[in-house]
C-alpha cells in the first residue's frame, strides 16, 4: 500500500483525507439515520395513548423530544395541543425544518466530496504530466523520471474516481433516504393533529 502511496506521489494525500472522511460521513450517517432511531416504530400510538392518560407534562415533553427526531415533532404538536389547529401545524413545521436540517447533516459534504474527487485525480494527473515533461532534457528522456509521472498521473486519476463513485451513490442513497423519512414523519405529524382536534380517530 504504502509503495502505491509512493508511486502516486504527493497528490494522491488529498485524495486519501477526502475517503477518509466520506468513510466517517458514510459510516456516521448509516448509524444516525436508522428508522428504529428517526422514528421509532408505533411512537404515534404511544404518544397518543400517553396524552389522552396523563395530558402532556413537560417531564414527558422533554423525554418525547430527546427521544428521536420524530418525537420531537410530536412534541412541538403537543406543547400547543389547546390551540387552533393552524397554530399546532406552524409549530410542527418548525420543528420539521430544524429536524431536516439534523437529518442532512453532513450530507452536502460527502456530495461534495463526490464532486471533487474527480478534480483532485486530475490535479494529480497534471502533476504528472508535468513530471513527464521534466523528463526531456537536452541529452535525453529520463526513464526514471518518465515513469514516475505516468504513474502520478494514472494512480490519481484511478484513485479520484474510486473515491467518488461510492461518495456519490451513498451521497444519493442517505438524500433519498431522507426525503422518504420527512415525508413519513409529515404524515404523521398531520394525522397527530387532526386526532388531538377531533378530526379523525
Amino acid at each position: 500500500m504504502f509503495a502505491i502511496i509512493q508511486a502516486a506521489g504527493w497528490p494522491i494525500w488529498f485524495i486519501i483525507i477526502a475517503s477518509v472522511i466520506a468513510l466517517a460521513i458514510i459510516g456516521e450517517r448509516w448509524w444516525s439515520l436508522r428508522e428504529a432511531v428517526v422514528m421509532p416504530r408505533d411512537l404515534l400510538a404511544r404518544v397518543l395513548q400517553d396524552y389522552r392518560q396523563n395530558g402532556a407534562p413537560p417531564q414527558m415533553l422533554s423525554r418525547l423530544a430527546s427521544g428521536s427526531p420524530l418525537g420531537r415533532i410530536f412534541a412541538a404538536g403537543l406543547r400547543n395541543a389547546k390551540a387552533p389547529t393552524p397554530i399546532i401545524k406552524e409549530a410542527i413545521e418548525e420543528a420539521g425544518r430544524t429536524t431536516a436540517i439534523d437529518l442532512e447533516r453532513f450530507l452536502t459534504s460527502l456530495g461534495t466530496i463526490a464532486t471533487i474527487s474527480p478534480l483532485l485525480g486530475l490535479f494529480g494527473t497534471v502533476i504528472g504530466m508535468i513530471e513527464i515533461f521534466g523528463a526531456q532534457t537536452p541529452t535525453g528522456t529520463n526513464p526514471l523520471v518518465l515513469a514516475h509521472g505516468i504513474s502520478i498521473a494514472l494512480y490519481n486519476t484511478a484513485y479520484g474516481l474510486v473515491v467518488a463513485v461510492p461518495a456519490m451513490i451513498f451521497y444519493r442513497h442517505y438524500r433519498a433516504k431522507v426525503d422518504v423519512m420527512l415525508v413519513d414523519m409529515e404524515m404523521q405529524a398531520i394525522k397527530l393533529v387532526e386526532i388531538l382536534h377531533g378530526e379523525r380517530q
